[in-house]
């Protein structure tokens, strides 16, 4: 990254512009609810503002990010604005007690709901007892 200077009076060199490559986008991590039933794990997650075309839900090495894009459904440019929208990321890391394989997303009113179903080994089962 450059950095450009300008000479003062004093002779010292005062940083007075920097060189912007990209724009600086801010993340949160949005608020999520886990909870678990006998055939999987539910997790919940509050997007405000995001749209299905701005949302990603990624798996890939048993990581599973969520990113989400939020934005104004305004057309024109606020006259006085108190709270700005910002984009959203978190990532899990899941167990091999989750079917990968079978993970299903649903966005609804700015909620997303992740069903992460258990493995046939993870979930109990009813074990019978023989009597001899």
């Amino acid at each position: 990254m450059a950095e450009k200077t300008v000479a003062t009076t004093s002779g010292r060199q005062v940083a007075s512009e920097r060189e912007r490559t990209r724009t600086q986008e801010r993340y949160v991590s949005p608020p999520v609810d886990i909870y678990e039933t006998p055939n999987e794990l539910v997790l919940l997650a509050d997007l405000p503002g995001v749209a299905p075309d701005d949302l990603e839900v990624r798996l890939e090495d048993d990581i599973l990010t969520i990113r989400g894009q939020a934005k104004h459904l305004r057309t024109q440019e606020p006259v006085y604005q108190e709270y700005e929208l910002v984009n959203f990321f978190r990532q899990f890391e899941l167990s091999e007690q989750i079917d990968q394989g079978k993970v299903s997303a649903d966005l609804k009113h700015g909620v997303l709901t992740l069903h992460l179903p258990k493995t046939e080994k993870a979930k109990p089962r009813q074990i019978t007892v023989q009597v001899s």
